[in-house]
C-alpha cells in the first residue's frame, strides 16, 4: 500500500471472520476483498446474517478479522495496538448509527463538536458553521436531542461524523429509524457529503431506496460478495435482493 492521494481510502483483502470455535463456529465472512475509492458512495446489502455489518466493522477497525488484512490509507490496521487503533478511528473514521447516539445533556452543537473535544483538537469554526448550514441545524444548534425530531437528530449525527474531516464515513442503517420524508432528507445529505464535500461514504442498509443513491452496491450472501453493481435503480435493487433469499 502506498500513500498516494488518489489511491483507495480503505482496502480489505481476503477478509474472514469466524465467531466461536469447534462445531458451533460461525463463518460470518469467507474471504471478502474490497477497495473503497476516494469520493465514492458504496452501499452494502444482503439478507440478515449475510455478513454486511461484520464487513463494515472490519473495514472501520471496530473489529479485527480472523484472517486477512485491512488498510486505511497507507496504514495496516494489524500493525496497530488497541490504543493506536482507537486514535486512528478517532482521526480518520466517522460513524453514523441507526440509534443516533447523541448525548442527551449536550446541545446539538455540543454533540457535533464532541469528537474534537475528546481528541483535544481545536474547532474549525467556519467548518462547523458550514456543516450546521449543510444539515439545516443552524437555528437548532442550542437544542438538546429531546427537543429535536428523529430526522434532526440524525442530521446532527451526520455533522458529528463530518466535523473531523475523516477519510471515510461508515453509516449503519442511517435511515432505519426515520419516516420516509426524514429518510429522503438524510439520503440527500449523504449524497451531498460525497458530491459537495468530497467525502468517502459506506452505508449498510436493507432499504433499496437508500442503496439507489449509491455509486456502487455490494451484495453479500453467506459471508461472500455475490454481486457488485453500479448506479442501480430502486426496482433493480429490489429484484437483486429478492434473488438472494
Amino acid at each position: 500500500m502506498s500513500g498516494v492521494a488518489d489511491g483507495p481510502v480503505v482496502v480489505g483483502r481476503d477478509l474472514k471472520k469466524r465467531f466461536g470455535t469447534g462445531p458451533a463456529a460461525v463463518d460470518a465472512l469467507r474471504g471478502v476483498s474490497v477497495e473503497l475509492a476516494p469520493r465514492s458512495f458504496t452501499a452494502i446489502m444482503g439478507p440478515s446474517g449475510s455478513g454486511k455489518s461484520t464487513l463494515m466493522h472490519l473495514l472501520a477497525g471496530l473489529d479485527r478479522p480472523t484472517e486477512g488484512e485491512v488498510w486505511i490509507g497507507p496504514t495496516k490496521l494489524a500493525d496497530l495496538n488497541d490504543r493506536e487503533l482507537t486514535r486512528l478511528r478517532r482521526r480518520r473514521v466517522g460513524f453514523v448509527f441507526q440509534s443516533f447516539n447523541l448525548l442527551p445533556i449536550l446541545t446539538a452543537e455540543e454533540n457535533i463538536v464532541l469528537p474534537l473535544r475528546i481528541a483535544g483538537e481545536p474547532i474549525d469554526q467556519p467548518w462547523l458553521e458550514r456543516l450546521l448550514v449543510a444539515v439545516g441545524l443552524q437555528d437548532r444548534r442550542q437544542h438538546r436531542p429531546s427537543q429535536l425530531s428523529g430526522g434532526e437528530q440524525q442530521r446532527a449525527a451526520l455533522a458529528r461524523a463530518l466535523i473531523s474531516r475523516p477519510a471515510i464515513i461508515f453509516a449503519d442503517e442511517p435511515t432505519g429509524n426515520l419516516d420516509s420524508r426524514a429518510s429522503d432528507i438524510i439520503l440527500t445529505m449523504l449524497r451531498r457529503a460525497v458530491d459537495d464535500l468530497g467525502q468517502t461514504l459506506v452505508i449498510v442498509t436493507h432499504e433499496p431506496v437508500a442503496a439507489a443513491r449509491a455509486d456502487r452496491i455490494l451484495f453479500l450472501q453467506d459471508g461472500s460478495i455475490v454481486r457488485e453493481s453500479e448506479h442501480m435503480s430502486e426496482e433493480s435493487i429490489l429484484d437483486a435482493v429478492k434473488a438472494l433469499r
